[in-house]
């Protein structure tokens, strides 16, 4: 295989050049600007939009006519799949190809406890890259390295200025623009626990928390700490956009601001706060993106933003109420993003049906009104025990209805995304997928609770748990072979991936077996003491195993709070 290239980076087709040598044993090489006859041909096309394509393949070879090398990166991710489908004999075609949004996004949460190490986040990039995912928002609260605040994210392994720069070179190779995202007025709560900034919060320990979760708006203290955290983060990105968040901020009017709120309103004081904010983010050349859930909840602040910023739409519900209120956001004639997410926070295992159609509906209102972009998001609530692996499904799901949303199966998506991806198509890994993102819905309560929830707790989610849909899914959980054996030569990343869902099928089936312990427990029923102490040992195994996933992908950070929950699991049950 000879491939010929004017204009364009080489490194796509070297990705496809392994790609031939692992499936095909075929052995290429990369010529820049020949003449001669060549297997695989990429010309750049001078007409064309910047990520639009055209791949022709005859009998003479194959061209790829690309409007940039961005376009001719995606053409070679596509050619690779047709190899990967067809093997050494491609049919004769011409695709035509391009996105349906100028930005397909995926967040990436980095703060709940879980700090992927640089190399998975290199390693996602280059999987997010081959599915045409463009851009990669990455989440800080306290887990940035400040010069001037060297208190804010000790003992959370932050990331340091180099960290971001290497992640950022990786992303600019394959395409993907990096954007940061900092929480900059809800969700602080992990700085202003600190005592050297409880002083800022709206409403000290709200919640438990002893500077409360929100910066108070009024406090001069406030914007100054702002500006402190984005004068050293902001400028690391090369990217025109970064997401000031804004979103949540619970105690709103509630403390401190509370007397001012009650003069000028809720909203009005969220909005001279976040102009605050806006205008920092403004002097430090970006584009402020900011979560739009606030300025909905108080809907006349659309015709006092600035325009110079992007609005993100976010709903996790996959008919919930903000997807029909893009119009809203539309007619305002503010830039704005629709943003589902992989519903794979607070489980084990995703809700995997809830998932797909968020995504399929929010692509379609985005299309109906102009998003600028769809950014999936993949968020770690209350500890990140949830997996990457297990996420991988969702990101690439949204990855598909990011750059053609009508032409993709739904119903044939799991499939396809195994064979794509970890070369299974015997349609195991497929129903072991399935099965696992239905059991949230199918017993009726958040099993990532019920896993560690103290066993006097009353009303709580072993409570809620459904006893016939819980046994239901012991049984499928339990199923000899459920989870097959990674194919040979299938990369680390994907090999862990196996492992992660294997183990989040056990943590959901475990979890399982201890609520209906524990309801039979308080409702009298004699459990034999075999029985508990079986189920016991199986879950004094948990903290080990899931300690040596989370240090594969990822820094040390908060793993010990999540092994502390894991061992109290076991010794609660009454053995």
């Amino acid at each position: 295989m000879l491939a010929s290239l004017k204009a364009c980076d080489a490194l796509p087709l070297r990705r496809l050049g392994r790609t031939l040598k692992k499936l095909l044993g075929v052995r290429g090489r990369v010529v820049r600007g020949v003449t001669a006859p060549a297997a695989v041909r990429i010309v750049r096309g001078s007409d064309m939009s910047p990520e639009a394509y055209r791949i022709a393949v005859s009998r003479d070879g194959i061209e790829i006519l690309a409007g940039s090398d961005a376009g001719a990166y995606y053409g070679v991710m596509t050619l690779r799949e047709l190899v990967r489908v067809y093997g050494r004999r491609l049919p004769g075609c011409v695709i035509d190809d391009r996105p349906d949004f100028r930005r397909r996004g995926v967040y990436m949460d980095c703060s709940r406890g879980k700090v992927p190490t640089v190399n998975t986040v290199k390693a996602l990039v280059e999987r997010l890259a081959a599915w045409k995912i463009n851009e990669l928002q990455l989440y800080f609260e306290n887990v940035f390295k400040l010069a001037n605040h060297p208190k804010i994210g000790r003992g959370y392994s932050p990331y340091s200025p180099a960290d971001v720069l290497e992640i950022q070179d990786h992303c600019a190779r394959h395409h993907v623009r990096l954007v940061g995202s900092q929480a900059t007025f809800g969700h602080m709560e992990k700085i202003l626990k600190l005592k050297d900034y409880r002083h800022l919060g709206e409403l000290p320990g709200f919640r438990g928390y002893p500077g409360g979760m929100t910066l108070c708006p009024g406090d001069p203290g406030s914007i100054a700490l702002v500006r402190d955290i984005l004068g050293e983060l902001v400028p690391l990105f090369a990217s025109s956009d970064f997401n000031i968040c804004g979103d949540e901020p619970w105690e709103l009017g509630q403390g401190r601001s509370k007397r001012r709120a009650g003069r000028i309103g809720a909203g009005a004081v969220y909005l001279q706060f976040i102009e605050k904010v806006i205008g920092v983010c403004r002097r430090l050349g970006k584009r402020a993106n900011i979560w739009a859930d606030i300025v909905l909840a108080h809907p006349e602040l659309l015709g006092d933003l600035p325009n110079d910023i992007t609005l993100l739409n976010w709903e996790y519900e996959a008919r919930g109420p903000r997807i029909a209120r893009t119009a809203e956001i539309a007619a305002s004639g503010l830039p704005f993003m629709v943003c589902p997410g992989t519903s794979g926070w607070l489980t084990h295992g995703t809700r995997l049906v809830n998932a797909m159609a968020n995504v399929r509906n929010f692509a379609a209102a985005g299309r109906k009104f102009g998003a600028e972009g769809l950014l999936n998001t993949d968020w770690g609530d209350y500890g990140h025990r949830n997996f990457l692996g297990v996420s991988l499904h969702g990101l690439a799901h949204g990855g598909a209805h990011g750059w053609y949303g009508r032409g993709v199966d739904d119903a044939a998506f799991t499939q396809r995304f195994c064979e794509h991806t970890f070369g299974e198509s015997t349609g195991r890994l497929a129903r072991a997928i399935e099965q696992l993102g239905a059991v949230r819905d199918r017993v009726g309560c958040r099993l990532y609770y019920a896993l560690v929830e103290p066993i006097g707790q009353e009303a709580g989610e072993i409570d809620k748990i459904e006893v016939g849909g819980a046994r239901e899914a012991i049984e499928q959980l339990s199923a000899g072979g459920l989870w097959p054996v990674a194919a040979a030569g299938l990369d680390r990343f994907e090999r862990l991936a196996l492992r992660e869902m294997k183990l989040a099928g056990e943590m959901d089936l475990l979890a399982c077996k201890r609520a209906l312990a524990v309801r039979g427990t308080r409702g009298g029923v004699s459990i034999p003491r075999a029985e508990l102490r079986s189920l016991a040992r199986r879950l004094g195994a948990l903290p080990e195993r899931f300690a040596s996933l989370w240090m594969a992908r990822n820094r040390k950070s908060r793993l010990v709070d999540n092994v502390r929950l894991l061992n109290r699991a076991s010794d609660l049950v009454d053995s």
